[in-house]
């Protein structure tokens, strides 16, 4: 929101959003339309950005990353988001990938993925979901079983962001079969591995710039060294421990596309007449607009509230899911509010209002779906005595 500055902002940070800022203007915005017609963005952003410190960025400088925090990853994520843009998949990568190396890796996982991940030369991926699995993690079917020092993987996963690009995939599989959450581990799979395959590129109704595909895993062979973790059947706890990060980072993205939005109908009612006057001139456009602007200062200061939480080791579940909620589905309203006063034009798709309106459904959808949300807050409140 123009003239307003996040409370845990500092010069060091001013510095590292105008660098964030220079390259989404340069490198991504003027892309956005090949990204879309192509359905992936050019391989070449990844290092481009990795040259310029931009990935991994919350990641210790001792496996090649930037040695910030979280903050870091939040402005790389707003200044995305300012342009427009949401094709590139550098949250997931250097904000969800890469920090459950840092946390439940081995020594030897970190030295060999992570500076690479920072880099650019490796893109990376988490596959969850599959074809007859939605948010329930615990019901996945494939297997990665123990042959002697291997593993032999068998599965399908689908809906994978940067499944296209990516070079390494974490993949959520049952390790045990026989069990539920406790049978379910992480293990790092190179796209290398013979075995594997990528399947078609999905169509979406949003996000049509962003590679999310199919996976296949068709005895795939990894060392079992590749586990993450010390043992088997910790990765229901691992997914479970860092959902929190990846759904303060949705609801980063939804609060700047509020900005966004309120800016782009703002200047659109300003320039745009009927019956004589401008559209803002009429007081329906004015108070939808003091909605819209109140919607998203209301949002934004309970997400700033949650980075620094977040970054002090303060943020729980519950209240990261409360963003998650909260942010997806305000922004979602504000979309629909911003398309309506664009009339017409808002359904034209090569107005930015209309690709953000689509893009957003998602947000209710992935990381959890809204009513997980609701069932994770409810469960946090008191019981009866």
């Amino acid at each position: 929101m123009p003239g307003r500055r996040s409370p845990w902002m500092t010069q060091d940070l001013d510095d590292f959003r105008d660098l964030a800022r220079t390259f989404c203007e340069k490198e991504i915005k003027p892309n956005i339309d090949r990204f879309i017609k192509n359905r992936r963005v050019d391989r070449e952003l990844w290092t481009q950005a990795g040259k310029l410190g931009l990935l991994c960025t919350s990641i210790p400088e001792e496996y090649g990353g930037g040695g910030g925090n979280f903050h870091h990853e939040a402005i790389l994520i707003e200044e995305q988001a300012r342009v427009g843009d949401s094709s590139w998949g550098a949250s997931l990568h250097s904000g969800i990938v890469a920090h459950y190396l840092l946390h439940y890796g081995t020594e030897e996982q970190k030295q060999e993925w992570l500076p690479k991940m920072a880099s650019g030369e490796v893109v990376t991926a988490i596959a969850m979901t599959e074809p007859g699995t939605g948010s329930d993690l615990q019901g996945i079917k494939t297997r990665a079983i123990r042959d002697g020092d291997d593993y032999v993987i068998n599965g399908a996963k689908t809906f994978i962001t940067n499944g296209y690009h990516a070079d390494m995939v974490l993949l959520a599989c049952k390790t045990n079969p026989d069990e539920a959450a406790a049978g379910v581990s992480l293990v790092i799979v190179p796209t290398s591995s013979e075995g594997f395959r990528r399947g078609r590129v999905l169509d979406k109704i949003g996000l049509k710039g962003q590679d999310t595909c199919e996976l296949f895993f068709d005895d795939v062979r990894v060392p079992a060294s590749n586990l993450l973790g010390d043992e088997e059947g910790q990765g229901f706890i691992q997914l479970m421990m860092q959902l929190p990060q990846e759904r303060l980072l949705v609801a980063i993205s939804c609060a700047a596309s509020m900005d966004l939005m309120l800016d782009l109908t703002h200047e659109y009612t300003l320039s745009r007449e009927a019956f004589g006057k401008p559209i803002f001139g009429f007081q329906n456009t004015k108070f939808k607009l003091a909605e819209v602007a109140t919607e998203a200062r209301v949002t934004r200061a309970f997400v700033d509230e949650c980075i620094f939480l977040h970054v002090e080791g303060r943020l729980d579940i519950p209240t990261a899911a409360m963003a998650k909620y909260w942010a997806s589905e305000r922004a979602q309203q504000v979309a629909d509010t911003c398309l309506q006063l664009h009339g017409g034009y808002g359904y034209m798709e090569e107005y930015p209002i209309a690709r953000a309106w689509t893009d957003l459904r998602i947000s209710q959808i992935y990381a959890g779906t809204t009513e997980i949300m609701k069932e994770i807050i409810a469960r946090s409140l008191p019981k009866p005595s």
